[in-house]
Parts: structure tokens; C-alpha cells; sequence
């Protein structure tokens, strides 16, 4: 790699706020914010909206859509058509 044109490597740490979760991981993300880690030491703090904590698919939580109500509002509004 060439010297110079590449961002700091450096701990960060992510913060899922709707699950109440933090992890640490290495990042070339900044952050004007910090936070002080279990091990004593002070990084940068990065809130993010989802993690695998929070996301439906790894949670397996999915939302459930109506989708019956509208295939039937569709039909209402354009008819029941047959099968050929």
C-alpha cells in the first residue's frame, strides 16, 4: 500500500442505540464523540440506527405486512379477473 493516502485505522466503537448495544471493532470512521470502553480506555463513538441485535433478520422478528388487505383492495378497485 502506498504511504500517505490511506485514512487511520484505528479501535471505534459502534453503538446500536434502539437495542442498547456496543461493540468494538477496528474502523477508519471518525467521530467528534467518545466513550469510555470496559477496558478503561477512552475511543470514538459511532451511533448507528441497526445491528445484528436490532435487525428483524437476525433476530428473526419480521414484520408482519398486510398483504391480504390489499390484494383485496386492489381487487375491489379493479375487479376480479378469471383465469384463462
Amino acid at each position: 500500500m502506498r504511504k500517505g493516502i490511506h485514512p487511520a485505522y484505528r479501535p471505534v466503537v459502534f453503538r446500536d442505540r434502539a437495542a442498547d448495544y456496543a461493540f468494538l471493532t477496528r474502523s477508519t470512521m471518525t467521530s467528534e464523540r467518545t466513550i469510555e470502553w470496559e477496558d478503561g480506555n477512552t475511543y470514538p463513538v459511532v451511533d448507528v440506527e441497526v445491528s445484528n441485535v436490532s435487525h428483524p433478520f437476525y433476530t428473526g422478528t419480521a414484520r408482519v405486512l398486510d398483504t391480504a388487505g390489499r390484494v383485496e383492495r386492489f381487487e375491489r378497485r379493479y375487479g376480479k379477473r378469471g383465469g384463462a
